[in-house]
């Protein structure tokens, strides 16, 4: 049924009512097709994502949860500080079968704090069949003034769920419990009521009709440990890094997806070498320079090349002792050493004598792969002859003479077929081809191109890959060079 909720006007009667005397009101209301099992779920969903509801919001850590079968209090969390005794007022009619205690973690701590707040789950099981679940939202806050901007300001917000399992038919409504100088009619109070029950209604109605998740991030990297270094990392840069911007292209877009990527390389290396020392990094293709500038600024240090400088690199160059000309940011080809001498002869003409690298590195080093276009098929191949680990973010799709592309059709047929899902599942091919086990993370970045690849373990050893033949198996190298040196021309007229 489509989305058409009946708002409560003023003075209408209580759904439910508080043993204390506390009045809920009720401010919308729907019909629902899905089961009591099913709100109970998508339910206890919104109280581990809050995100789900509130873009403010990066997730919610579980300080407390009475059910000793379905506990994850403090799983992914940074840091857990004792959480406060629940709160769950009594209602009349209803049963109490669980309390949590959650810890709403903001996008932006500078704004505002982190707030606790008592999830608590309530039945009633009537005549005929009938059926009623409560899930109410308590705030640890006396005061209006304590709510911070991302909550509603009201004492509590309830999710009430009716149903009648004969007829297969229910209700869903959404009611606040008000402070006594906060009318529950406020307009902004209203859309927030329709807002919830629109989400709810819109998850209900998705389990109902067999919705799959797709997509699942935090696979590697934990989302609290993530999302705490991202708002230091947002905090310590990003207002001076966007009031500088050099480019021509939006900053905001390019900083926070460069402070999104560093922070989870920042905590998948914490992971990677917490018992040993950092390898250092190499970023190829790396554009603009941010993501090796933030790096190496965080005491990550390494170094990356493109094959035209940006203006942006007076600002972030700095000198390291990793790279070949002992600078972060070089001017500098890909040939790599793989590709038979013969296409070196034939095609290098117009390479001049511009700086270019063989694609070896010191073993260890991490190669950095980002939307590097041209050089992201080649990453899992220079990975494998320098015996380095990867991560690669693909963007547009180029095969391995640098041409542009159209990859075949996923392998996995219940996959889209579109471009960029081609592209994504040649490039993995190509890494397994090489033997690697391809790890992926959907990462969190504002970009629809946010898979990355991660290569970090082996499935074999290096010296087991024919690598001539793998080149052949995916269409060669011939017209490599040339390609290259079109890039070459291109940079030299950028200046």
């Amino acid at each position: 049924m489509p989305f058409t909720p009946e708002e409560l006007p003023p003075g209408s009667r209580p759904f439910f009512e508080d043993a204390a005397g506390h009045v809920w009101t009720p401010v919308y209301m729907h019909g629902c097709s899905f089961a009591p099992e099913i709100f109970y779920d998508r339910m206890l969903n919104f109280i581990r994502n809050p995100n789900l509801n509130s873009s403010w919001l990066f997730r919610a850590d579980i300080l407390h949860d009475d059910d000793s079968q379905g506990s994850e209090v403090g799983q992914g969390a940074a840091t857990i500080s004792p959480a406060e005794p629940p709160l769950h007022p009594d209602i009349q009619g209803f049963q109490q079968r669980r309390s949590l205690v959650r810890r709403l973690i903001p996008g932006n701590e500078q704004r505002d704090a982190p707030m606790d707040q008592t999830c608590a789950f309530y039945t009633s099981a009537e005549p005929e069949g009938r059926f009623k679940s409560l899930v109410l939202y308590i705030p640890h806050s006396s005061e209006p003034e304590d709510i911070p901007f991302y909550h509603p300001k009201v004492r509590g917000i309830a999710h009430l769920h009716e149903w009648n399992s004969i007829s297969k038919e229910g209700r869903i409504s959404i009611h606040f419990l008000a402070y006594p100088e906060v009318s529950v009619h406020d307009q902004k109070l209203v859309r927030i009521a329709y807002h919830l029950l629109e989400i709810l209604d819109k998850h209900g109605r998705g389990q109902v009709e067999g919705y799959v998740k797709r997509v699942h991030h935090d696979v590697i990297v934990p989302r609290a440990k993530f999302q705490d270094r991202f708002a230091k990392l947002k905090g310590k840069y990003a207002r001076r890094l966007i009031k500088e911007w050099t480019e021509s292209t939006d900053p905001s877009k390019h900083v926070f997806e460069d402070l999104s990527i560093a922070a989870f390389l920042m905590e998948l290396w914490a992971d990677m070498y917490k018992d040993g020392t950092f390898p250092g990094f190499v970023d190829i293709g790396c554009g603009n320079g941010l993501l090796v500038y933030i790096l190496n600024q965080e005491g990550f240090l390494g170094w990356g090349f493109d094959a035209r400088e940006r203006k942006s690199w007076k600002k972030y160059s700095s000198p390291v002792s990793c790279s070949p000309s002992g600078t972060s940011l070089e001017t500098r080809l890909l040939l790599p050493s793989i590709v038979p001498k013969d296409n070196l002869i034939e095609e290098s003409e117009g390479l001049g004598t511009c700086s270019i690298h063989d694609g070896v590195f010191p073993p260890g080093t991490f190669i950095i792969s980002n939307h590097a276009d041209e050089l992201t098929p080649w990453t899992p191949i220079v990975a494998t002859v320098s015996e380095c680990p990867f991560i690669m973010i693909p963007c547009c799709s180029h095969s391995l003479t640098a041409d542009k592309f159209r990859a075949p059709a996923p392998r996995d047929k219940t996959k889209p077929k579109s471009q960029y899902a081609s592209l994504v599942d040649w490039v993995t091919c190509i890494a397994e081809d090489c033997g690697w086990e391809v790890e992926t993370e959907m990462l969190r970045i504002p970009s629809t191109r946010n898979t990355g690849l991660l290569g970090r373990k082996r499935t074999r050893h290096t010296k087991s890959v024919d690598l001539l033949k793998l080149l052949e198996k995916y269409g060669g190298v011939e017209g490599y060079y040339a390609n290259v040196a079109k890039l070459l021309k291109i940079g030299a007229q950028g200046h």
